[in-house]
């Protein structure tokens, strides 16, 4: 989720919606990321799954979007990208929940965390789906309340965090803030 997001914000965004939703009656694991930022031309679209494709200057590579294609695919998923030039993009992934080589991603709340404060000046929405429960954290909240305090003032990244915590945990008993999960 993480490298998906910092595509994001390497393409302007000024929203980042990142929808994650586990289904285990059904099976499937789904992530999309959304965004307002410059979007890709059909070309790319077809191309960026190619680790030899990437618009970074700093390397050659761009192993973020093949790996997580490769990885959704041995988990019986699927990786679709749409996206429109001056529009945005939306990636949609999704695995089989109980796969066996599904590969835990990393921490949720952690990921989300910072994302939203090292990036301040991108409106960033989090929704969290569990078995039709959702649960939806949008920063602009935190930052109206907060005014002129900085998102990285440790009583305001406590809050987030527990906001966070606390919204995963009521719609999803079973989660654990220091289980690895998708991110």
């Amino acid at each position: 989720m993480l490298d998906i997001a910092e595509n994001s914000i390497a393409a302007e965004a000024k929203c980042i919606k990142i929808l994650v939703n586990e289904d285990s009656n059904s099976d499937l694991l789904q992530m999309i990321v959304e965004d307002d930022g410059r979007g890709m031309s059909a070309e790319m679209v077809a191309r960026v799954i190619d680790p030899f494709t990437t618009t970074r200057t700093t390397r050659k590579v761009g192993l973020g979007i093949p790996l997580l294609k490769a990885a959704a695919e041995a988990c019986n998923g699927s990786l679709r990208i749409e996206s429109q030039l001056g529009k945005g993009t939306e990636l949609f992934v999704q695995f089989q929940r109980s796969h066996i080589d599904r590969m835990p991603l990393g921490d949720l709340i952690t990921t989300v965390l910072n994302l939203v404060v090292t990036n301040p000046q991108i409106h960033w929405i989090f929704q969290y789906e569990y078995n039709g429960n959702v649960f939806t954290f949008d920063d602009v909240l935190v930052k109206n309340e907060i005014r002129d305090l900085p998102l990285t003032e440790p009583g305001i990244l406590n809050c987030i965090k527990e906001i966070l915590k606390s919204g995963i945990m009521e719609i999803n008993p079973d989660f654990s803030p220091d289980q690895v999960s998708i991110s």
